[in-house]
């Protein structure tokens, strides 16, 4: 009885494979699909994809298909200045990665609670180059998964920043106290760098990721962990926006945060190089401009700290094409709402 059921099984998993093959190979050539089949399942071993169905499978396979197309043919474009690749999103339409891994939301009038400083750099100098990296000043690249919170991870990295280069010590804080917390945002549906700023200064501080851990879900504030302050900040400074000569002066003295468009297909697979485009300024993205530079060819860029994990672009960083001709919002519309804690100078939180 049991060799039976056993048998029975295994070929039940046997005509499954077979149908999952046969639908494929149903609308693709045999030795095209072939190969393509053999880089798909590279990618899912290499992933731990795991599928409810072969139908769904069947899908997944198509949209890796369409999307690893797209790829080659992009990176074969004459003086293209990045270069794409396969990563952890490439069994996703572009729609679905944008619901999944955006969510800059931001904020009404009524959400401002702390009105911010105004960033003022006329007398300010700046080096032609700048990597926070280097000064000890940014944690390793985090994931948000698919919650919307790019808005907190592009405050914490930016206040991290700020209390390592104000204290000397690099703290990893947490994320997820302010998906719980901050009342202005929306939790995994989106939020803005700012509001999370306002909310750290009204709570006089906020935790480290060890004592209160990402989960990234939509769960409700802890007040006993919120209430354990690693770090804080007495105040956020808005940069000017549509200037990114004001905004390189703000880079070259703590990371800053900003958003922008990250919604076209070569930023969902961006792997290395200075990305250049395409994009539009609709902000729906987070991020935290950690540095900027030249590069050898002379093009300028911008150094970002992303939360997509680090097999996303340059570890988990993007280099982006800096002061692009008559484009005052910046490549993306990064120029278009820049921000910045201000660390607390006491000796704790």
């Amino acid at each position: 009885m049991v060799m039976a059921t056993f048998i029975s099984l295994k070929l039940l998993a046997l005509f499954l494979g077979f149908l999952f093959w046969s639908l494929v190979l149903a609308t693709s050539s045999s030795n095209e699909s072939s190969l393509m089949l053999e880089e798909f399942e590279k990618w899912v071993s290499d992933y731990g994809r795991l599928y409810e169905s072969e139908t769904e499978k069947s899908k997944r396979f198509n949209i890796f298909k369409a999307n690893y197309e797209y790829i080659q043919e992009k990176n074969k474009e004459p003086g293209l200045t990045y270069t794409l690749g396969l990563n952890e999103f490439a069994d996703l339409t572009n729609e679905e990665f944008v619901a999944r891994y955006t969510g800059a939301l931001p904020p009404t009038d009524a959400d401002v609670t702390i009105p911010a400083d105004l960033f003022k750099f006329e007398n300010l100098s700046a080096p032609a180059s700048i990597d926070w990296r280097s000064y000890g000043a940014v944690t390793p690249v985090k994931n948000q998964g698919s919650c919307g919170s790019c808005w907190a991870f592009s405050a914490v990295a930016s206040i991290e920043g700020a209390v390592r280069l104000r204290k000397g010590t690099l703290l990893s804080l947490s994320e997820q106290e302010l998906v719980d917390c901050v009342t202005t945002c929306n939790k995994c549906s989106g939020g803005w760098p700012a509001s999370a700023f306002q909310w750290v200064i009204s709570n006089r501080g906020i935790a480290t990721e060890a004592y209160y851990p990402y989960s990234g879900t939509n769960g409700f504030c802890n007040g006993n962990l919120a209430s354990y302050r690693a770090a804080s900040i007495t105040g956020y400074v808005n940069v000017p926006q549509y200037n990114e000569m004001a905004l390189m002066y703000a880079v070259a003295m703590q990371p800053v945060s900003v958003a922008l468009e990250a919604t076209s297909t070569s930023f969902q697979f961006y792997r290395g190089g200075i990305y250049s485009g395409p994009c539009g300024n609709t902000l729906n993205h987070a991020v935290t401009i950690i540095g900027y530079g030249v590069a050898g060819n002379g093009m300028k860029y911008w150094i970002i700290k992303n939360s997509w994990g680090p097999t996303w672009g340059v570890g988990g960083y993007m280099y982006i094409q800096k002061e692009v001709y008559n484009l005052p919002a910046g490549l993306c519309g990064l120029a278009m709402a820049p921000s910045y804690p201000i660390a607390s100078p006491y000796a704790s939180a």
